[in-house]
């Protein structure tokens, strides 16, 4: 079943149909980096981006130390 999440940009309000199961993990991440409930401005956006990417490249690199460490 789908569900509408939802953020305001520069006052502009942006709707994103995902997965229910997903929406709520999104929905608690999304509380972490943004006012839901209130306006962003883009540098929030951009901020929020950088951060998520850095703890995607802290994961990766868990991965392949995991990785090297199983093939010894």
């Amino acid at each position: 079943m789908s569900v509408q999440v939802s953020l305001t940009l520069n006052a502009r309000r942006y709707d994103i149909d995902v997965e229910e199961d997903f929406s709520r993990f999104l929905n608690a991440k999304m509380k972490e980096d943004f006012a839901v409930d209130g306006n962003n401005d883009l540098k929030a956006l951009l901020h929020a981006y950088v951060r998520k990417n850095f703890a995607l490249y802290e994961q990766e690199k868990q991965i392949n130390r995991l990785i090297e460490t199983l093939q010894h």
